[in-house]
């Protein structure tokens, strides 16, 4: 099953130097049978984009929650393929494309990753500071998030993240 992981450029970081990254309480996202049934049409290369995008929103509110680091404001995503499938549960009461992996996922099985690239971080800053806002309803707030979503992610192949670590 292939997962995408909310990260950021310190866990980015902490992968290359472990060959091992830990989702936040496990948490990611896929393409899960509840996330096709509330699309009606959209093959996996489609589906695939919204638990990016889902992914990539995560990545936003872990951004929020870690303000001391002195690494640059950049959404970050894990791509992997989780080859044992009971290692990864649904959990469709948080969002439809929302599972919990059992395990840390090794570098190995990482396919890619999604990084924010520098001219997202002035948006990427005040979405920081919005994004409570915006869960909570703020129109104004969820046009600021927003703002930071229209920016597309960079594509790094596996091998290329030690060379990014080594840039920041």
């Amino acid at each position: 099953m292939r997962v995408y992981i909310p990260a950021t450029l310190a866990m980015i970081a902490q992968l290359v130097a472990d060959g091992l990254i830990w989702p936040v309480n496990g948490t990611a996202f896929a393409v899960t049978p509840a996330l096709r049934e509330g699309y009606a049409a959209g093959d996996d290369d489609e589906l695939g984009e919204v638990a990016l995008r889902d992914a990539a929103l995560a990545s936003l509110r872990l951004l929020a929650a870690d303000a001391t680091s002195e690494l640059p404001p950049r959404r970050a995503v894990v791509v992997a393929d989780i080859a044992d499938t009971t290692a990864v549960s649904l959990r469709p009461d948080l969002d439809d494309a929302v599972v919990r992996l059992a395990a840390p996922v090794a570098i190995d099985d990482v396919v890619a990753a999604f990084i924010d690239n520098a001219a997202a971080e002035p948006d990427v800053v005040a979405a920081i500071a919005a994004i409570d806002s915006a869960d909570l309803g703020d129109e104004d707030a969820e046009l600021i998030v927003g703002d930071a979503q229209d920016h597309d992610l960079a594509w790094y192949a596996t091998q290329e993240l030690p060379f990014l670590v080594e840039l920041l």
